[in-house]
């Protein structure tokens, strides 16, 4: 299996976009990883595998169900990639986010193994 290249991420980032979980998780490996932007360790809360990171997209997505992430350049070097982007969302209580983020990925096998989110902490923004 061919290692990831932009063109992989850019199709990555478009699943996120569409939240389109099935497409999401098609690209990442069986023993995936997702650590949030917060939480309460180190890596903010982790996700382990298909489901939990399957469960953990999809709740972010309820909690901010028009979540984009707009102007997205993608880097790749070796088994290593960056998405730079910046993240677009209101929660159903109206509080409407928007920072600059960087997700650090690990490929594997063609494929996603850890998708490490990190977002600028900046107050809300006006709608």
């Amino acid at each position: 299996m061919s290692q990831p290249d932009t063109a992989f991420l850019e199709a990555f980032s478009d699943a996120l976009n569409r939240h389109d979980i099935d497409a999401v998780m098609d690209m990442m490996t069986e023993d995936c990883v997702f650590h949030a932007i917060a939480g309460p360790d180190l890596q903010g809360k982790s996700f382990v595998g298909q489901a939990e990171v399957r469960q953990g997209l999809e709740n972010a997505w309820k909690t901010a169900p028009d979540a984009s992430w707009v102007d997205a350049e993608h880097y790749v070097i070796g088994d290593k990639g960056f998405t730079e982007s910046t993240y677009q969302g209101t929660t159903t209580d109206g509080v409407r986010s928007e920072a600059r983020m960087i997700d650090a990925f690990t490929f594997r096998n063609g494929k996603i193994a850890v998708k490490n989110a990190f977002r600028k902490n900046r107050p809300p923004v006006n709608a």
